[in-house]
């Protein structure tokens, strides 16, 4: 279930917009708007532009386009499909209506009236089941790097909060991942490719001299 919205802009961390909670919802999740102002801080040039960090019973996914974060904090349980989705309608929208406005604003929660429509979206995407009969037509016209959640990023919260990890250090780790995973498929094709050598090498040594054998022969 989507529990809260925070947006921010990326290069000095001031709040932009952020969903109207109730009283409840506010104390469930205090410490994790705690978190989530630690993440923000952490989000440097070279972070993963979407990520996943758990934190007890919730997960806080978050998105950075247009030096904008979008975040949001859900239910561990939450499909991360889903939960970047929505993130994904959220920053196109906000693009649109406040995207010229947001390099300019010096106070906090400039744009809070944009919570009627993270209202909206946030009851359509509720109940799993409803979201994803409803957002099936959105979700087909995600690009692929946002269709593959697998490829998206996971850090757990006490790894930022304990070890000092940084969101950067992830990007690192994610680029050096892709790299060793390039070279280990490099290395593999290379194998493969040495293997069919030795494998048919001999038969075509063979017909080889078959051939030269039978040219002699009969010239």
């Amino acid at each position: 279930m989507v529990k809260s919205t925070l947006i921010v802009r990326a290069s000095d961390a001031l709040p932009l917009a952020a969903s109207v909670d109730d009283e409840d919802t506010e104390k469930a999740l205090s410490e994790h708007k705690q978190q989530a102002k630690l993440i923000f801080r952490r989000i440097g040039p070279n972070s993963e532009p979407r990520c996943s960090i758990e934190s007890g019973h919730y997960t806080l996914h978050y998105l950075i386009a247009d030096n904008i974060i979008y975040l949001v904090i859900t239910d561990k349980s939450y499909p991360r499909k889903l939960a970047f989705s929505y993130l994904d309608e959220v920053s196109k929208e906000f693009q649109t209506s406040y995207g010229a406005k947001v390099e300019t604003v010096r106070k906090p929660y400039a744009f809070i009236g944009f919570d009627t429509f993270m209202s909206k979206t946030t009851r359509l995407y509720q109940d799993t089941r409803t979201a994803s009969a409803a957002g099936a037509s959105h979700l087909n016209k995600l690009n692929d790097e946002l269709q593959d959640v697998t490829r998206i990023m996971t850090k757990n919260m006490e790894e930022l909060l304990w070890r000092g990890d940084s969101l950067d250090r992830m990007s690192h780790l994610s680029t050096s991942l892709r790299s060793e995973s390039e070279k280990y498929r490099r290395a593999a094709r290379n194998i493969n490719f040495q293997a069919m050598i030795r494998q048919y090498a001999p038969i075509v040594g063979v017909l080889f001299i078959l051939i030269i054998l039978i040219w002699w022969r009969f010239t």
